[in-house]
C-alpha cells in the first residue's frame, strides 16, 4: 500500500492544501472558501487510505468514487481562490488535476477488474 502513487500523490496534494490555506488565511484574511478547501482537500487522501482497507472490491471502488468527488470539489475552490486573486499559484491545481487523472484510472482498473 505505502508504494502507491496514488496514496503518495494525495498525501503530498494533502500537505500542500494545508500550506496553501495558512497562507491564504493569513495574507489574505480570508477563510470562507479556505474551510471548505481544507476539508476537501485533505479528505481526498483520507477516503483514498480508507479505499485500501476496504471490505472487498465493491467497498474499494465506492471509496475511491468518494475520494474522485472530494477531489472534484477540491479543484472547484481551488478555481475560485485562484480566479478570485486570493492565490496566484495554479501549481496546486494542477496536482489536484493529476490526483484526480489518477483516481479515474484506478476506479476503471479496479471496475474493469470486478467484471473480469
Amino acid at each position: 500500500m505505502g508504494d502507491s502513487p496514488l496514496i503518495t500523490k494525495s498525501k503530498e496534494f494533502a500537505l500542500q492544501i494545508i500550506k496553501v490555506c495558512n497562507y491564504v488565511k493569513q495574507n489574505k484574511k480570508e477563510s470562507v472558501l479556505t474551510n471548505q478547501l481544507i476539508r476537501s482537500g485533505t479528505s481526498v487522501g483520507a477516503n483514498i487510505r480508507e479505499a485500501f482497507y476496504g471490505h472487498g472490491s465493491a467497498d474499494f471502488i465506492a471509496k475511491l468514487q468518494i475520494a474522485l468527488k472530494e477531489c472534484s470539489e477540491s479543484e472547484y475552490w481551488l478555481e475560485l481562490l485562484i480566479e478570485s486573486g486570493y492565490y496566484d499559484n495554479s501549481d496546486i491545481l494542477d496536482k489536484c488535476i493529476e490526483v484526480k487523472k489518477l483516481l479515474i484510472t484506478s476506479i476503471n482498473t479496479a471496475k474493469s477488474n470486478l467484471n473480469k
